[in-house]
């Protein structure tokens, strides 16, 4: 007997937990899980308005004594930001479905280029989320006593789990969640950026033209190459404060109908954010005149030099709103850790649909979030801030590259895309331009950051991006393989040649012993558990029920006619297999379910069937390879041997039908 009791409790603590399962056939599920331009903007956009609080910090201080300079850097921050953001804005409308550099790149450039954009969109992601946990913590770090320096790395680690159990309950609730910790954040930098700037606001003049003598003076003396190598260096160490603006066009797909409109505006909202809090950032830093002091970030510097002093009466209050501020940013990095959660294991589902990556992380959990790829995305993060120590400057340099790497063959694609399209849309110059310009600056960043960091964490990135990329062709290879060999199985069992008999055989008898052959789509497979039962068992079986689940996984969770679609899929393969029994003189018949999960799904039909087949037996088919592997166990599911061992324990006879594959 089962113990209900401790199932019963098992359920009741995984409900907390992760939430109650959400049902994929409400009509209102996509409304209830999809994102408004707000929420995305907290979603996705957090992880770029995030980077104001580490990309123009290590911009600034790559310029050294030159702190003049900031000013041109302003203004090349803000320009880089919005025509990035422009070039994206133009690819959701191209792609609406979501995907990102890895569609872009595959569509555009081809399957080939396109895996290599999606590996470093995935160490990317990786990346982001350690990134901006560390940053975070090193944020609260700023302002906490320096003898607990020993407990950051712990805390980082803390918080990658507790971020990885929230993405697990499902993106809406993780974003609802973390919105107040975004707006706090945007009202204590506005007032950060406004203060410092209304505060000199008399001296600008004069600062002004203290930075053109200091800029002048500095070109008589170093000459005018170096001063401009300076500051195109700063510029691409600066190179964090644009690695979240890809996020919108990679999430598309959980976005709010109309998704090219709200995908657009959250674009819109994003940059124009960015810019603003990055741009101000840097712009008080020249001001206020910061320098490192210390372990204390920039920002943490620059807060104490303007807010130190505030007081009301009696009431010094100023040190509070340091804190407060600086705790708002750590929350929002935090909060900037969920694009990684949300955008990489959609990637890494996107590559898993294409077989780049087993197609297991392609599946929804019931909360219909990608579990898998939520779990590797933050174990991943945790080993690389084992690794680094939660360094940032070494997280950062690995993080722009990957970022740089996807940014490029992006822009790089579309502009092919806008010279293939000159003779057909009249917009192709003004997109071109668009593209072209986002493609010189982002190869220009990648190329410096590249020369100057390459041994100072650079080549990790490179490493680890190529193992991936390496690992990809494997799994792709092992797979292509696999598939040719069962088009071989298909060519020689659907050209079975159908029964003399005319007349359609009776309908079903539930009385009569009865086969129930579980499968996936019409094929060589299916038919291979068929002939396999009638060869095993010769004239037992008077009826043949098949069953198969209709899967919801990323792939195919873009909206209600897409869940109708790929009913109508399931639906139509099973009568094939009726309407070949049939023509060979069958009775049969087919049952039905949907959800996210195969062996779930699969048994609560199975369960349902056994009742009203009462003398049923339960066939499953398992590929079995000429050699076995480690490694066949990651690649194809076991849903066999589940679903056998859960039926078997309810007192269902079960069998498991090798499905032979040569090679692989």
């Amino acid at each position: 007997m089962k113990n209900t009791g401790t199932d019963t409790l098992v359920k009741r603590s995984k409900n907390l937990i992760l939430g109650k399962p959400r049902d994929v056939k409400d009509p209102e599920i996509f409304h209830h899980v999809s994102l408004i331009a707000f929420l995305a903007w907290v979603g996705l956009g957090a992880d770029g308005l995030s980077s104001s609080a580490y990309g123009p910090d290590q911009a600034y201080r790559a310029l050294g004594v030159h702190g003049h300079l900031a000013i041109a850097l302003v203004a090349m921050t803000a320009v880089t930001i919005f025509v990035i953001s422009l070039a994206y804005s133009n690819l959701i409308e191209h792609f609406p479905g979501g995907g990102g550099g890895y569609l872009v790149a595959t569509k555009l450039l081809g399957e080939k280029v396109g895996v290599v954009s999606g590996c470093a969109l995935l160490v990317d992601y990786v990346l982001t989320i350690s990134t901006s946990v560390a940053s975070g913590c090193d944020a609260l770090w700023s302002f906490l006593p320096p003898h607990w320096a020993s407990g950051k790395l712990g805390a980082e680690v803390v918080v990658l789990v507790l971020l990885i159990v929230l993405n697990l309950r499902g993106v809406k609730e993780s974003v609802t969640i973390l919105a107040p910790i975004f707006l706090f954040f945007l009202l204590t930098h506005v007032v950060l950026i406004f203060y410092a700037i209304g505060s000199h606001v008399t001296a600008l003049p004069s600062i002004f033209h203290q930075a053109s003598f200091d800029f002048h003076a500095s070109v008589r003396s170093l000459g005018f190459a170096p001063i401009a190598f300076l500051l195109l260096r700063a510029y691409s160490m600066g190179g964090g404060t644009y690695t979240g603006i890809e996020a919108v066009s990679n999430g598309v797909s959980m976005l709010r109908e109309p998704r090219i409109q709200t995908g657009k505006r959250t674009m819109f909202l994003m940059a124009a954010s960015l810019a603003f809090t990055a741009g101000g950032i840097l712009f008080a830093y020249m001001l206020l005149d910061v320098h490192p002091e210390g372990a204390k970030t920039l920002n943490a510097v620059l807060l104490e030099r303007l807010f130190n002093g505030w007081h009301l009466g009696g009431f010094h209050f100023g040190p509070g709103f340091v804190v407060a501020t600086l705790a708002a940013e750590a929350a929002l990095l935090f909060v900037a850790a969920q694009t990684g959660f949300l955008d990489g294991p959609r990637v890494l589902a996107n590559m898993a649909a294409d077989s780049w990556m087993p197609h297991r992380f392609a599946q929804l959990s019931s909360r219909l979030v990608t579990q898998n790829g939520v779990v590797v995305m933050g174990l991943a993060a945790v080993v690389t801030l084992l690794y680094t120590r939660g360094n940032i400057a070494t997280l950062i340099v690995m993080y722009s590259i990957n970022v740089f790497i996807t940014f490029s063959l992006t822009e790089l694609g579309m502009a092919r895309h806008w010279i293939l399209e000159r003779h057909r849309d009249p917009r192709w110059k003004r997109q071109l331009a668009i593209q072209g310009t986002g493609l010189v600056l982002c190869f220009s960043i990648l190329c410096v950051t590249l020369y100057e960091k390459f041994g100072e964490g650079g080549w990790i990135t490179m490493v680890v991006t190529s193992a991936t990329i390496g690992l990809c062709f494997l799994i792709k290879r092992h797979y292509l393989k696999t598939r040719l060999a069962l088009t071989r199985l298909d060519k020689e069992l659907t050209s079975l040649p159908a029964s003399t008999r005319h007349e359609p055989p009776p309908p079903v008898d539930p009385k009569a012993p009865t086969a129930v052959i579980t499968v996936s789509g019409f094929g060589g497979f299916g038919l291979h558990e068929l002939l396999s039962i009638n060869q095993i068992f010769p004239r037992h079986f008077e009826n043949f029920i098949f069953l198969s689940a209709a899967i919801v996984d990323s792939g195919n969770f873009k909206g209600e006619a897409e869940v109708g679609a790929l009913e109508d899929e399931t639906r139509g393969s099973l009568e094939k297999y009726v309407r070949w029994c049939h023509q060979h003189g069958l009775r049969a018949d087919y049952r039905m379910a949907i959800g996210t999960e195969a062996v779930g799904a699969v048994e609560q039909l199975c369960r349902t069937v056994a009742r009203e087949f009462p003398r049923s037996v339960f066939f499953c088919g398992k590929l079995i390879f000429q050699e076995e592997h480690w490694y066949h166990r990651l690649l194809h599911n076991e849903t066999g041997y589940a679903l056998q061992r859960r039926l078997q324990f309810e007192g269902i006879p079960t069998i498991v039908l090798p499905i032979r594959v040569l090679g692989g």
